[in-house]
């Protein structure tokens, strides 16, 4: 196999890998710099990431007054061959959020309700929500041991295996 064929076989395995899940792990930071973590529920459309937050959960003040995050997708610890090598992506993101008389939001609201049900058309017309936009700048894959992969270009399309020369031990007395 060819390192073409095996880069896009990876990128295969990461649209499979994110496309099981139906919530995303995030970081946000709050006023101080302190970071939080949290989840939501989301929707992706055309690469982006959509979630619909309360200003009662911390993450949403954090991302109206710093519009970046990073969020994480990882495997089940009960799937995992080992619990130190778990699949996992995530994604470095610009934030921005979409005002609620604009035609995204409504049809962002109507697929977030397809995802997750009735409880989204409680929530839709609550005032202290917000849609965000999550838009992912630079990308991480891990598969495994010493397979790690940075995903860049404009659409995270390309994807490189890093080190690979593979992990660096301690010197020994014979190769010191």
């Amino acid at each position: 196999m060819t390192q073409q064929d095996e880069r896009i076989q990876t990128y295969n395995e990461i649209l499979l890998f994110r496309e099981s899940f139906e919530t995303l792990l995030m970081s946000t930071s709050n006023g101080a710099g302190i970071p939080e973590a949290s989840y939501a529920g989301y929707i992706e459309d055309e690469g982006d990431y959509y979630i619909y937050t309360s200003e009662l959960a911390k993450h949403t003040g954090n991302l109206i007054d710093n519009p970046n995050c990073s969020i994480l997708f990882i495997e089940n610890e009960h799937s995992a061959s080992h619990l130190l090598a778990r699949k996992r992506l995530t994604y470095t993101c610009e934030v921005t959020e979409v005002s609620r008389s604009s035609h995204v939001f409504n049809q962002t609201l109507d697929k977030l309700t397809e995802r997750f049900g009735f409880v989204m058309n409680n929530l839709r017309d609550m005032t202290d929500f917000h849609l965000f936009r999550l838009h992912p700048v630079a990308g991480r894959y891990i598969s495994g041991f010493a397979k790690a992969f940075t995903l860049t270009g404009g659409d995270l399309k390309t994807v490189k295996h890093q080190n690979e020369g593979g992990h660096r031990k301690s010197p020994t007395k014979e190769t010191a």
